[in-house]
């Protein structure tokens, strides 16, 4: 097929790469506001798994061609269409001007987080009978973008029309052989869907902060409740780590999102409201147990903070836990030694030249005499740190860790007091009870 992608979203740069890939020829054309030659130097795209590198290949063997503007496309059998939900604006006048004059049968692919509804709208700027516009959320995974594309669990479809059903089941057929995949449904419940889904996750995780905060208050493990719950069939064990918030450009976005259009029909003061609460109370925790420890005298100390990226596998920190720590920390007069594996240029094009802001080469060299050392994210190299290296490089042993990655048991017996979501140790415990 003919496939034209449209939209400078993680979505788009994706379906360029993963259509290119199984026969298709696919034309890209990026938002004019982010072009091909600015996209290409962004470190998100570059640091995405197999992403950047799949693009190239298929710019390189001619199954992907870029494109410059609207002009420069040919008349396609699928428009995919993945812009950003500020952009809708853009997307309605290049449907209603270029694509409502085409006289040629296609189907329009809405693959962009508009309104409950706007799919419909779209496809009322077509003119013929087979120019049909189809919902098909994006339900990538960032860190994880062409695997999720690839070897989805599940295409999510809102198409009434028959014969657009088969050509988008044709367009993704390569990605579906395993097994059928696609649920088929009208095109309001698919969009639906996909913000049920964030909710539904999003809902997992405060659920389990809220447990984490009465596990503190109880003296009481969290990590031992996780497992437990964990094993019963009718839980299951996604989504339910508890840690210091979560963010990202589609995640946080999407549920606030479900959160207003709730509010939007009516409904006030419901579940979704309370986990968008808990969740920005939840990116300050780090802070408050720092403060704590301190008893509120933070000015003039230095810490550490391992990870700024929103999670592992990604460059990007939007709507990510740190930034609401750092202007805690900052409001409070200390100094932030940060270390990430990739995010730091995205840090350092936010915030500039902060003066309460060093930026770290090394994972170590942040620790140097600090007063503790706080996790964010949970990027591999941060599991094993050398816990003896550690300890002579920071002027007070304590650890934050807002991802329960560590053993508290086995971080205390190297003389640290460990903090984490509903866990805890203090070294002094753990000599007691290795003397016993």
């Amino acid at each position: 097929m003919q496939v034209v992608v449209h939209g400078s979203e993680l979505s788009a740069a994706t379906a360029a790469a993963a259509l290119s890939m199984v026969g298709h020829q696919v034309y890209w054309w990026p938002h004019p506001a982010q072009p091909w030659n600015v996209l290409a130097e962004t470190d998100w795209i570059r640091n995405e798994p197999g992403l950047y590198h799949q693009l190239s290949q298929s710019i390189d063997n001619g199954s992907l061609t870029l494109c410059e503007s609207s002009k420069s496309l040919p008349s396609a059998s699928v428009y995919w269409l993945a812009v950003s939900a500020d952009q809708r604006n853009d997307a309605d006048q290049w449907v209603e001007q270029t694509l409502g004059r085409e006289p040629h049968d296609f189907v329009l692919v809405n693959n962009s987080t508009f309104p409950i509804g706007h799919t419909e709208i779209l496809e009322t700027l077509l003119r013929k009978e087979r120019q049909v516009a189809v919902a098909l959320p994006d339900m990538l995974e960032e860190g994880r973008a062409m695997a999720t594309f690839t070897r989805p669990d599940s295409w999510i479809m809102g198409s009434e029309d028959d014969w657009a059903t088969r050509q988008i089941g044709e367009l993704l057929r390569a990605f579906n052989r395993r097994e059928n995949n696609v649920r088929l449904m009208p095109r309001r419940a698919a969009e639906l869907t996909k913000l049920a889904v964030i909710g539904m996750l999003a809902t997992r995780v405060s659920y389990m902060n809220e447990l984490a905060s009465l596990a503190d208050s109880l003296d009481v493990d969290i990590e031992l409740v996780r497992q437990a719950m964990g094993s019963d069939r009718r839980i299951g064990r996604e989504y339910l780590y508890p840690g210091c918030g979560f963010g990202g450009p589609s995640f946080a976005r999407n549920l606030y999102r479900l959160s207003s259009i709730r509010a939007r029909e009516g409904q006030h003061n419901g579940l979704l409201e309370q986990v968008v609460q808990v969740n920005e109370q939840k990116q300050e925790e780090l802070f408050r147990k720092l403060w704590q420890y301190y008893d509120g005298d933070l000015k003039g100390r230095t810490v550490a903070i391992w990870g700024a990226a929103f999670k592992p596998g990604t460059a990007r920190i939007a709507h990510a836990p740190v930034l609401r720590l750092l202007d805690a920390l900052w409001a409070q007069g200390v100094h932030v030694r940060l270390h990430d594996p990739a995010a730091l240029p995205a840090i350092e094009n936010y915030y500039g030249q902060h003066p309460l802001l060093t930026l770290a080469g090394t994972a170590q060299s942040a620790c140097e005499n600090v007063d503790a050392l706080l996790l964010v994210t949970e990027w591999k190299e941060y599991w094993n740190p050398d816990w003896r290296r550690l300890s002579t490089l920071m002027t007070t042993p304590l650890i934050l860790d807002g991802r329960n990655i560590y053993d508290p048991a086995f971080v205390a017996q190297h003389g640290f007091c460990y903090r984490g979501i509903g866990r805890s140790a203090n070294p002094q415990e753990r000599a007691a009870d290795d003397d016993r």
